[in-house]
């Protein structure tokens, strides 16, 4: 294996003058470099990583904490964020938290020492969560919550849980149920429930206890959702408004289970924009929120604070309705 030692003694020049060549710092003259860069070509010398990384005080990774690799939501987002850091020479270390809060806090301590700024798909607003986001020392960015203690990129989940309420009243709506989840996620299960209920204040229609279900990020539990909806419903509702397309998606398995006709006998709609939301019968009514995106994005304010340029310390997204079947 070919050292610093070896691409030295070929160039005929100092260790340290190698190392200057192979970190562009530090003076070196045109005749030494184009002799260093010439053995290294002939060589196809490839500095440690690792080592590099000693002398430069940077690793060139950064550390991305996901909530799952089950959905389609954060691998979008992280197709975004690999697509744009990679143009930087940067390469990403994942960490996967199962919706765990305290696998969450061990990947925050643990990647601290390993990367060079860390991006935080995150679920989870408990203070516990966010005290240790605001001791973190380097660089951090939030998808998808509200902080004001470091760089968030978000979604207008409020704003977008109120159209798609209007949406369902517009075509004429008026008894309408909610599939949510735990309200420890602001965005999804907060702020979209928010937005839900004063849409429906504002047109001055009821929403039945019965009608109102909380659940976990997955399929079943949407279907599971679906059938306590029904089951303890005196008056049943004529939509359904789900946070998520699995939890929609789940609980439209469950109605056709039933023999109900989508839309005629329900209409269903979610959000997220999900490759399955389209293939599904019928098609499911969503909202893009354009995650690749918000991958993208999150790369660009991360780097230029990494590299202390001007960043913005919130961006919030755009999104669009996608009117399908499902209503």
């Amino acid at each position: 294996m070919v050292t610093i030692k070896d691409i030295a003694a070929m160039a005929n020049v100092s260790r340290s003058t190698v190392s200057r060549v192979l970190n562009n710092s530090g003076y070196v003259s045109e005749e030494a470099r184009k002799r260093v860069e010439e053995v290294i070509e002939q060589t196809g010398y490839v500095p440690s990583g690792y080592a590099k990384s000693l002398r430069t005080k940077q690793t060139k990774v950064i550390g991305v904490i996901l909530p799952t690799i089950q959905t389609e939501t954060p691998s979008r987002v992280v197709t975004g964020l690999g697509r744009e850091l990679s143009k930087h020479g940067y390469q990403i270390l994942l960490a996967n938290t199962d919706h765990d809060k305290e696998k969450e806090l061990e990947y925050l301590d643990l990647l601290v020492r390993q990367v060079d700024g860390i991006v935080l798909i995150a679920t989870n607003t408990e203070s516990e969560i966010m005290e240790k986001i605001k001791s973190i020392p380097l660089p951090l960015v939030m998808i998808g919550q509200e902080t004001e203690k470091v760089m968030c990129v978000t979604y207008d989940d409020y704003h977008v849980a109120r159209e798609i309420t209007a949406f369902l009243i517009q075509k004429g709506h008026r008894r309408i149920g909610f599939i949510g989840v735990d309200e420890t996620d602001r965005a999804v299960g907060y702020m979209r429930k928010k937005g839900f209920f004063d849409e429906m204040e504002a047109h001055h229609l009821a929403v039945e206890e019965a009608w109102v279900e909380k659940c976990v990020f997955d399929i079943y539990s949407g279907h599971e959702a679906m059938k306590n909806i029904l089951n303890r419903s005196i008056q049943q509702p004529t939509a359904v408004f789900a946070v998520t397309d699995r939890l929609a998606i789940g609980a439209m398995s469950y109605l056709k289970e039933q023999g109900f006709e989508i839309p005629q006998d329900m209409a269903l709609v979610g959000i997220g924009a999900s490759e399955l939301s389209q293939y599904v019968d019928p098609p499911l009514t969503t909202v893009d929120y354009k995650n690749e995106t918000a991958g993208e994005e999150a790369a660009k304010q991360l780097l230029a604070h990494i590299q202390g340029q001007e960043f913005q310390k919130k961006l919030v997204l755009d999104y669009r309705l996608i009117i399908r079947d499902s209503v």
